[in-house]
């Protein structure tokens, strides 16, 4: 039966279905999993800010210029690539919880590395550790959260992966701003290893989690899938209608309802690489396209020469003692962390393409007015323009904040969602290695950046990135706000896709449905069958 069918001849089973619509999502169960999946980014974000204030005092007590100083705060994103290629493989072969566990206590080894590092060499070796810890929980907690909460708030809780990673800058912050007056061989050791403390608690707490329904059931364990479900749904028949939709999605027929049932042998992410980049359908040609090109805006635009090197843009702005410039810098943290609560709580209320072409146009005008701003300090050197201080920290702030009501989260909950369940993990962990490379690039660039075109100019040119990514996310990005993830990937399909036969266990779509129905007749026909499962046909 057809939506509006449905909806016609039955405007009661409509109407209740809307009023469950606004009452389903609020599993605790499934957002305290959430949580603490989530929880893995606060390390992530620290590890990366602490460098902000602790790169001060590294360069006086080590002795070493920038350009060693901007590869070692750089290089961690792309130490992280190996993190990031890794957990996609990894949380196919053992478990997306398994693999939390992993990032967590590689974190725990890299911050005391670089906290007990006697000199430069080793303190590289300890970034290598954190980074591939930062890799890791890029990949595998926006994945396991995805799969693991119910459609209408997949995006509010998806979200907690980059809410936790600006906690984690904005303690990262802190730190730097509490440690900052010990001497300076003592510092930013305590800086680094203050972060070895969170590891020992998020241990516990990922040994209680549940482990993905999604990856259950590719595993064939439908008798476990269907008891995770049954902690994460809000009634019986949501549980049975989830469970049915991703049997479909991992080619099990909907007749097996043993416990346990023979699966395909590619079931531990055999052969997904060549699907996402050999020998892709045309419908997973645009999923890779919009995940990359969404991740790859998301830190061309410049975010991580703000979050690294707010002290250097604060003493170019006119702050000039350390103790100032750190407690400015405290103040980004706070903006980055407090804005993303706006972004959890709209996403699934507003939806994503609202919130991302909002978000890159608040990019767009703060860059431009931070770049002039910085530009008029240069050219009246030896001045204290009031003004212009004022407007640089004025426009760092709302450059933190745009991006992190929109492009900060979104990228994350955007690509966890696209990619078909067999291609999820790999397709994500691709996501997150352009992320990395992108930022990267970003960080170990920005000062060299900043001598050839003027710290102003550097802004300037990413205001320009970001107009090109604005452009990208209005034509290539459709909405997925309230799709179930089996049915985010028909959004990228076109009407040629429909005579593809459809085998979603190898990353297949075909004839099923050529295009996305109106969002409010899905959940109608989904509502309606969860509340009444005999009028389905």
């Amino acid at each position: 039966m057809e939506a509006k069918e449905l909806a016609a001849s039955s405007p009661q089973s409509s109407t209740a279905a809307m009023e469950s619509l606004k009452k389903r999502g609020r599993n605790k169960y499934a957002i305290a999993c959430a949580v603490l999946a989530s929880m893995t980014s606060i390390l992530l974000g620290y590890d990366i800010a602490v460098m902000s204030g602790a790169a001060l005092f590294i360069k006086e007590d080590l002795k070493i210029d920038d350009t060693k100083l901007e590869i070692l705060a750089g290089i961690i994103n792309l130490y992280s690539l190996i993190g990031s290629f890794a957990a996609g493989r990894i949380s196919d072969w053992i478990g997306r919880r398994c693999t939390i566990l992993i990032a967590v206590v590689i974190f725990f080894v890299g911050a005391l590395l670089m906290g007990l590092a006697p000199n430069y060499a080793l303190l590289m070796v300890g970034r290598f550790v954190a980074g591939v810890a930062v890799g890791f929980a890029l990949v595998i907690a926006p994945v396991y959260t995805a799969e693991v909460a119910p459609t209408e708030v997949r995006g509010f809780l998806t979200s907690f992966s980059e809410v936790f990673i600006n906690t984690g800058v904005m303690l990262g912050y802190v730190s730097n701003f509490a440690f900052a007056g010990l001497p300076n061989h003592l510092n930013w050791r305590m800086m680094f290893c203050a972060g070895a403390v969170p590891p020992v608690f998020l241990a516990a707490g990922v040994m209680a989690m549940p482990e993905s329904p999604r990856w259950l059931v590719m595993q064939g364990r439908l008798g476990d899938a269907k008891r995770v479900l049954h902690k994460t749904s809000d009634s019986p028949e949501e549980v049975e209608l989830r469970l049915a939709e991703i049997k479909e999605a991992a080619g099990i027929p909907a007749s097996c309802t043993e416990d346990v049932v023979p699966v395909p042998k590619r079931s531990h992410g055999e052969g997904v690489w060549r699907e996402l980049l050999i020998t892709p359908t045309p419908t997973i040609r645009r999923i890779v396209l919009a995940a990359l090109g969404l991740q790859f805006f998301q830190q061309a635009s410049g975010i991580d020469s703000v979050v690294l090197y707010s002290p250097r843009v604060f003493e170019k702005a006119g702050i000039k003692t350390k103790t100032n410039t750190l407690g400015v810098t405290v103040a980004v943290g706070v903006t980055k962390a407090s804005f993303i609560l706006v972004a959890t709580f709209l996403l699934d209320r507003v939806g994503r393409r609202p919130l991302l072409l909002t978000s890159a146009g608040g990019m767009i005008i703060s860059l431009l007015l931070l770049g002039l701003g910085l530009k008029v300090i240069d050219h009246h050197p030896g001045e204290h323009l009031i003004w212009a201080v004022a407007l640089s920290i004025a426009t760092v702030l709302s450059f933190v904040a745009f991006f992190s009501i929109g492009l900060g989260p979104i990228a994350w909950v955007y690509c966890s969602e696209i990619f078909p369940l067999r291609l999820r993990a790999q397709g994500n962990s691709m996501g997150a290695a352009m992320n990395r490379t992108m930022s990267g690039v970003i960080a170990m660039t920005f000062l060299s950046l900043s001598k050839a075109i003027t710290t102003g100019g550097a802004f300037l040119l990413y205001a320009g990135i970001a107009i090109a990514g604005w452009v990208f996310f209005f034509f290539f990005l459709p909405e997925t706000r309230w799709k179930t993830l089996e049915e985010v990937e028909l959004l990228f399909a076109r009407k040629e896709d429909a005579n593809v036969p459809r085998d979603t266990a190898d990353g297949q779509l075909g004839k099923r449905r050529t295009k996305a129905e109106p969002l409010e007749d899905d959940h109608i026909v989904t509502q309606a069958r969860i509340l009444h499962p005999s009028n389905t046909s």
